[in-house]
């Protein structure tokens, strides 16, 4: 069950009045959900940490996830579907995108511990979104671990570009998962 808050937690939170949190929802500042028969408004933990960033406003201590947290953009379904089944039973929440331009709307609201990324995809291909991605100064702190199925120069290339590791298709799933861990744990320590 996705965890909510009320509105006089969020208040208590950003240190504002309970009315002004009502009306951040009002206006559509936040996105928040009436309890059925009550009346009573809720926020999803997800949508008042996204409107936290937005607003560049600071994320209580006690909020902030300890969970990984991945995107996944891929935009072959099965690939992406085994990409997720690996990674969820070692603990990552998943974020799938479809192409280069899905992963940049959800990189606006979701803050990511990693980006797996191919390379071959339509519209905005995987070597336009590692350029999108290095050109960022605060994007450019998400480790990349390229998985794709190109040839030998084109991985290297997406090296040269700034993907923290590259891994040809077919993956081994356990190498998936120390890749992947490794990127995060150099990420976290730096």
């Amino acid at each position: 069950m996705n965890e909510s808050f009320s509105t006089g937690q969020i208040a208590k939170y950003c240190g504002v009045h309970l009315r002004t949190v009502i009306r951040w929802i009002e206006q559509g500042y936040l996105k928040g959900y009436k309890l059925p028969g009550r009346g009573n408004n809720r926020v999803l933990k997800e949508e008042f940490l996204a409107f936290l960033t937005r607003n560049q406003m600071p994320v209580p201590q006690e909020l902030l996830s300890r969970e990984k947290r991945v995107l996944v953009v891929e935009d072959d379904e099965e690939m992406a579907n085994a990409i997720t089944r690996v990674m969820r039973r070692d603990g990552w929440h998943i974020i799938h995108a479809r192409d280069g331009f899905q992963a940049g709307l959800a990189l606006a609201d979701t803050k990511v511990n990693l980006i797996t990324l191919d390379l071959m995809m339509p519209g905005m291909d995987g070597f336009s979104v590692l350029e999108v991605l290095t050109n960022n100064p605060e994007l450019s702190k998400i480790p990349v671990l390229v998985l794709s199925g190109c040839n030998e120069e084109q991985l290297q290339k997406a090296k040269a570009m700034g993907a923290g590791a590259i891994l040809a298709k077919p993956f081994d799933n356990q190498r998936l998962l120390a890749v992947a861990n490794s990127l995060v744990d150099i990420t976290v320590n730096d």
